[in-house]
């Protein structure tokens, strides 16, 4: 058996707390009701009630931490305590559409004495297969109870790479292309899957080995991110600096492999 924080356990029961009624809702998707919140963003009522599920869970182990989620938005908490990043369904679109890829996402972000945020604890869950991919800053990357280790691949050649496309809306479709036209003849493939928590816990089980994407929201990058680190990969902008959530840009990989995918992705946007 793995040991874990008690946090560890706090997400992942709320996790599987939400789980059976996304599951019912997928399996009837075309009686949901469905509202547009944006252009080409889509809320539904399983949105709604994994949220809920989650907020309450989460509220009953910690009631004095903030949350934030990608539905509810910030919800006060008692500022010198961590909060919870939460996306209650990271890939609606695929949800809706009945594509069987979608996730639930949670982080822990605590402050450190500097004042700045710090992603202590995250967990990606896939409702239709069980998996529970979890990290915990400075004890590794987990897949249910299996150790996680990014791609031990070394050329782009043989490398599979993720990658989230710009869609009505949302992107810069003249920057993605320059992108994909630097990266693409170099790499083995290219996949769009459309959930970003799930692409950036790929990369961390090795099934990817790097993921480039840029307009994404905190609740769908921060547990995916420390999921990264802890198995030994490495995220940054695309500019190779440790700001992404500030400029919304991530590229994720093995150590070798983001070292020649960002020159690919500098030399684009040059």
């Amino acid at each position: 058996m793995v040991s874990h924080s008690g946090l560890i356990t706090v997400m992942q029961r709320a996790a599987r707390k939400a789980a059976p009624r996304l599951r019912r809702d997928y399996n009837e998707v075309e009686l949901l009701q469905v509202s547009k919140k944006g252009p080409a963003d889509f809320v539904s009522m399983a949105d709604k009630r994994a949220e809920q599920t989650l907020i309450d869970e989460l509220r009953n182990a910690r009631p004095d931490w903030g949350i934030l989620s990608e539905e509810a938005g910030e919800i006060a908490g008692d500022p010198g305590k961590p909060r919870w990043i939460i996306d209650p369904l990271d890939g609606t679109t695929n949800f809706l559409h009945g594509v069987p890829h979608f996730a639930i996402s949670i982080a822990v972000e605590d402050r450190k004495p500097d004042g700045r945020a710090e992603i202590t604890q995250g967990l990606v869950y896939q409702p239709l297969t069980d998996e529970s991919f979890w990290a915990e800053k400075g004890s590794g990357a987990w897949l249910n109870e299996r150790r996680l280790r990014v791609s031990a691949r070394r050329h782009l050649d043989e490398a599979l790479i993720g990658t989230g496309l710009p869609h009505f809306g949302r992107g810069n479709v003249a920057t993605w292309s320059r992108i994909y036209g630097a990266i693409a003849p170099e790499v083995s493939g290219i996949r769009r899957f459309g959930a970003a928590s799930l692409d950036f816990a790929w990369v961390a089980a090795g099934r990817f080995d790097g993921f480039w994407e840029d307009d994404l929201d905190i609740w769908d990058s921060a547990a995916g991110m420390l999921l990264v680190r802890e198995a030994g990969g490495f995220v940054s902008d695309y500019r190779g600096q440790d700001r992404m959530t500030e400029r919304r840009e991530y590229l994720a990989a093995s150590g070798e492999l983001h070292s020649r995918l960002h020159k690919l992705l500098a030399s684009a946007l040059r």
